[in-house]
């Protein structure tokens, strides 16, 4: 597949979670004014102004809350509530300068009030380069108020980027701890114990964050892809099936998807997602490098190459991209998919799949010697790696180190029982080495599960030899000797 795993960052981190709980929140009025019976009729009393533009508010008619707000605070220029609430319309409006002020001006009126330090600090600190001027404002929010979850979600998103990941990760927990913590707030959290290693953590997080909304797409693919990590396809896709994508989600969630579904194996749910995305969506260079990506891994035909190769030029250290061109070039060009995988390992030097698919080509290049040093690396890292095994003894018996390749073989056999031909160099193995009554159990074992067709070669050969090899054991040849 054609998509990076362990060396990328974990892919919905950048989506900022924490930032959306806290907008969310923000936008919902705040307590009612106390009301004061020394205002006069409905249009001079400020207080009932107020409460006109948070109902507004709550309908989301953000100008006309706006517009009650600020005559309240003609009539009240000291009115930190409406002061407050006049910054959320201005911040949902996409004024967020004056938000910012109205903010500030609604904190210095009432000193003591958690909220719009909080609400101040969030800002700053979903504004490029000002987590500094953040930072000060959320911790006095905290000391205003200890459970304010708009100001530790902040803060927590503060301290990740400070490189502080301990504190944002205990931020987090507290904030997940109130009521109104939401499923962003614990998917965010999720990310942070799934990033610190703790994935039992994560999945628990997760499971708390789908108890609030099953469908929720950033914790479904958050959790596909720590199954695809752990190598549970099936449950990975059983999120990907049911995750549910709003609108406003579609265009940074869609491609995240595709490219999870290329992992699961599924090229065509893969290329169906990307449908789902709008015409202009759909004409972003990176969404038609996307699809052409998938294109590509689903056939190998000369058009799906040069799209790759033209895709390369554009991303020449894309390392998937390289690894997809080595097996491309594998059998038909060894020198060739040699360069690639190792221009793969080069960037991702972790990365298990791109180093055996290095060893692979150096097989196919019969540098054996070469492949076998990586392939028993990669072994004592992955000892299930059933294509390293398999590598790993066709390099053996090439060198004719057929002791040594039996180990492999038999390996392969309790991994794929099924595979006939995997008995037949069992077999000669044995033949090579002497051991004649081991050689004619593997053949006859071969020759009983071997397809005439596609063993024709073999099925020729082993019946040509087994004669010769019948009257040697007769004649007690090739026995093993026991060890004294």
């Amino acid at each position: 597949m054609l998509f990076r795993s362990h060396s990328q960052p974990h892919i919905l981190r950048s989506l900022a979670f924490s930032l959306m709980l806290v907008m969310s929140l923000l936008c919902a009025p705040v307590a009612r004014a106390q009301s004061d019976s020394s205002f006069g009729d409905t249009q001079a009393d400020p207080v009932k102004l107020f409460e006109r533009g948070q109902d507004a508010h709550a309908h989301g008619d953000l100008k006309l809350a706006l517009e009650f707000y600020e005559e309240a605070i003609k009539l009240r220029p000291e009115f930190p509530e409406a002061e407050f609430q006049r910054g959320a319309a201005l911040i949902g409006l996409g004024r967020q300068a004056e938000g910012e002020a109205a903010y500030k001006r609604a904190s210095e009126l009432r000193g003591d009030w958690a909220l719009p330090h909080a609400a101040l600090g969030a800002l700053l600190a979903r504004s490029t380069g000002r987590d500094r001027e953040a930072e000060p404002l959320l911790r006095r929010a905290l000391e205003l108020d200890a459970k304010n979850v708009i100001a530790l979600s902040a803060l927590a998103d503060v301290r990740r980027r400070a490189g502080d990941s301990q504190e944002s990760l205990a931020l987090l927990r507290r904030a997940t701890e109130s009521k109104e913590a939401n499923v962003s707030l614990w998917t965010t959290r999720a990310d942070m114990e799934r990033a610190g290693g703790d994935g039992a953590a994560a999945l628990s997080s997760l499971e708390r964050a789908l108890s609030i909304d099953s469908g929720d797409a950033p914790a479904r693919l958050m959790r596909a892809e720590i199954h695809l990590s752990a190598k549970e396809n099936e449950r990975a896709l059983e999120d990907l099936h049911a995750a549910r994508v709003k609108p406003q989600e579609r265009s940074t969630l869609i491609p995240i998807m595709a490219r999870l579904y290329a992992r699961a194996g599924r090229i065509d749910e893969a290329l169906q997602s990307l449908d789902q995305l709008s015409d202009e969506e759909k004409q972003r260079p990176e969404i038609q490098s996307l699809r052409a990506t998938l294109a590509a891994d689903e056939s190998d035909t000369p058009e799906a190459r040069e799209a790759l190769l033209k895709l390369l030029e554009r991303d020449p250290r894309n390392a998937a991209l390289l690894a997809r061109l080595g097996r491309l070039y594998r059998t038909s060009d060894p020198p060739r998919s040699l360069q690639y995988f190792a221009r793969a390992v080069e960037v991702e030097p972790r990365n298990v799949a791109y180093a055996t698919g290095y060893a692979a080509a150096l097989v196919q290049s019969r540098r054996f010697a070469d492949a076998v040093v990586i392939l028993r690396r990669i072994l004592n890292v992955t000892p299930e790696d059933y294509a390293a095994h398999a590598n790993l003894a066709t390099a053996l018996y090439e060198l004719k180190r057929f002791n040594d390749a039996l180990p492999e073989y038999e390996w392969l056999i309790q991994a794929r029982p099924d595979l006939a031909v995997t008995y037949y160099f069992i077999a000669t193995s044995h033949d090579f080495m002497g051991e004649y009554p081991e050689a004619l159990a593997a053949y006859e074992t071969f020759l009983a599960r071997a397809d005439a067709q596609k063993h024709k070669l073999e099925i020729e050969k082993v019946n040509l030899r087994l004669p010769t090899l019948r009257n040697q054991i007769k004649r007690g040849e090739g026995v093993k000797r026991k060890k004294p």
